[in-house]
């Protein structure tokens, strides 16, 4: 059994279009399937150019040649021959009983117990902290990074959060940007900008947000954004590459593999009529 079994005349919805559910979206839609995505009302993306998120402000986002669309609870007639991915404003996921998807994919990462259920659809695939397969999910798939990324668990659950950001090139914490204090964030670069150690980013409220390290800005949230203190406000690749800053990140091609084999092993278990 693969993934062909859930295109065209199936329906996955995705919970979430960060940066992680848009490695998944991006995989499935190219892999054939009908996918449309839910989001918050203002979501907080720090690799914005990745995520199909953005959609909320610009309305029609693409990240690598995937083209999502901002749409109404009125237009939901997802055509199997459609070029783009619907998006949903529908934080509570109440679209999901109406639009009796044949997968759930919880992709939001809020790294805390999820609520969802295993009854929001026949299948229900969780992503990363606070799933457990068999209670709030029938998989869930790993997100720590390490020998068992993408790992797909079907009895059990995914590790807890580590609060640990992947080093790059060696370098770890300095290279995350976060907010000194609570208020509204003003930005003064752009992602795909180099700086240099003690570049100013932005600002919140009045306290300045400068660079540790040099590089490129990789991730950064957008400018106007409410936020609290120590709230990750976004992030520096030592690299200096900045096309690295407009593609899928290996960690979410990594998760995506993990959700396509979860579909095919959850699929091949369930009665056959």
């Amino acid at each position: 059994m693969s993934i062909q079994s859930h295109k065209v005349s199936k329906l996955i919805v995705v919970r979430g279009a960060g940066e992680m559910a848009s490695g998944v979206i991006h995989r499935l839609h190219t892999d054939g399937c009908k996918v449309l995505a839910l989001e918050q009302t203002r979501p907080t993306c720090v690799r914005r150019a990745v995520c199909f998120a953005e959609a909320v402000f610009e309305r029609e986002v693409a990240v690598e040649a995937v083209t999502a669309r901002l749409v109404e609870p009125s237009d939901l007639d997802i055509d199997s021959t459609q070029a783009f991915v619907p998006l949903l404003i529908d934080p509570a996921a109440s679209a999901v009983q109406r639009l009796n998807p044949a997968v759930l994919i919880d992709a939001r990462m809020t790294k805390l117990e999820s609520d969802c259920s295993t009854d929001m659809a026949p299948l229900v695939i969780g992503l990363g902290p606070g799933f457990y397969a068999g209670r709030n999910c029938h998989a869930a798939v790993e997100t720590n990074r390490g020998p068992e990324l993408g790992q797909v668990i079907l009895k059990g659950e995914a590790q807890p959060y580590t609060g640990q950001p992947a080093e790059v090139q060696g370098i770890s914490l300095k290279r995350v940007l976060r907010a000194p204090c609570d208020g509204k964030l003003t930005t003064v670069v752009n992602i795909g900008d180099l700086v240099s150690p003690g570049r100013k980013i932005g600002r919140v409220a009045d306290t300045p947000i400068q660079a540790e390290i040099g590089g490129v800005v990789r991730g950064l949230l957008r400018g106007g954004t409410t936020i609290s203190q120590d709230q990750k406000v976004g992030d520096i690749d030592p690299r200096g590459d900045s096309k690295l800053c407009f593609r899928i990140s290996d960690k979410a091609r990594a998760i995506a593999g993990g959700v396509v084999e979860a579909l095919t092993r959850l699929d091949s278990l369930r009665p056959k009529a």
